[in-house]
């Protein structure tokens, strides 16, 4: 029996949809083999619906030849946790205080159930994933975080938040095995202590632009909940050099809780990546429309 014909209409739907992969094919060629940190987090981490969609577009990025690293966060999925087995948790300035009671509960959600299922995404869209932590092949040694800026005044406090760390290596060898490998890197944010022996419950964004910074990537995405850096009027702002960033943190435009992951993108555009992206998660598709297209979605942090 013949196929169907197909409508007007539905010809129309596909020949948009070539069209579409076509204008594509560019940055297909741009991007080959360039190194992509994704950082994964927000709204788009806790809708099944959404997390469907970052998954695929990752693995479509793996398959035309562009090499994506996730790092991925999991503050809410702890915070039940924690609720759960009776732990009440404390913050300084949206870092959490983190025991050694809280650390093993840390531990168990990110490396253990929260890791497992983004891979679990990946593979079922058709990637290999692989699922690793800090720890691994001590892919991040980290040092205890002592001293944090004010995000009000901008002056550096004195603290003590336990096993809390900040990278201070990562053993890219580990990750280059991986890429040889074609297997995408899937990687919770907690590493071993450079001094000591402990564990450390690390920042996913600070996590994912050490990251970006020591494989030299072409990107790093963030993907948040909100649209991107907005200026004074509430517009979003599409991009801004190092030094522009650094002025709206200044004066004021670039408040609260932008204002470390601002200092994230600008840590890593210093460290040796060409751009990092501020952007709405809860998009569809925003990796395929940041990637694949000249306007993208957000806000981009560059080089001068």
């Amino acid at each position: 029996m013949a196929d169907p014909v197909q409508t007007d209409k539905e010809q129309k739907r596909l020949i948009r949809m070539a069209e579409t992969i076509s204008k594509a094919l560019p940055y297909m060629r741009r991007h080959n083999d360039a190194t992509f940190v994704v950082k994964y987090g927000g709204h788009a981490m806790t809708d099944p619906k959404l997390g469907d969609l970052v998954a695929r577009d990752i693995v479509l990025m793996k398959q035309v030849g562009m090499n994506p690293i996730v790092v991925h966060g999991g503050g809410p999925q702890i915070n039940k946790m924690l609720e759960r087995v009776g732990i009440k948790s404390t913050f300084v300035n949206g870092l959490r205080v983190t025991d050694a009671a809280t650390m093993e509960i840390v531990e168990m959600v990110l490396a253990g159930a929260i890791n497992k299922a983004i891979v679990a995404d990946i593979n079922e869209c058709g990637g290999i994933a692989v699922g690793i932590c800090g720890k691994d092949g001590n892919l991040i040694l980290a040092k205890k975080v002592t001293e944090m800026r004010d995000p009000k005044t901008g002056e550096l406090l004195k603290v003590d938040l336990k096993q809390v760390g900040e990278p201070a290596k990562i053993n890219v060898m580990v990750l280059e095995q991986l890429r040889r490998a074609d297997v995408i890197p899937v990687v919770a944010p907690i590493g071993f202590g450079v001094d000591d022996e402990l564990t450390y419950n690390i920042n996913a964004d600070t996590s994912a632009g050490a990251i970006a910074g020591a494989m030299k990537a072409k990107r790093l995405l963030f993907l948040t909940d909100v649209a991107g850096v907005l200026d004074k009027d509430g517009k979003v702002i599409p991009d801004m050099t190092v030094e522009q960033a650094r002025a709206l943190i200044a004066d004021g435009t670039i408040s609260g809780g932008m204002i470390p992951k601002v200092e994230n993108c600008i840590d890593a555009v210093n460290r040796g990546v060409e751009a990092a992206v501020i952007m709405d998660g809860r998009i569809p598709h925003c990796l395929l429309l940041e990637v694949f297209t000249e306007s993208g979605v957000g806000t981009l942090v560059k080089r001068a």
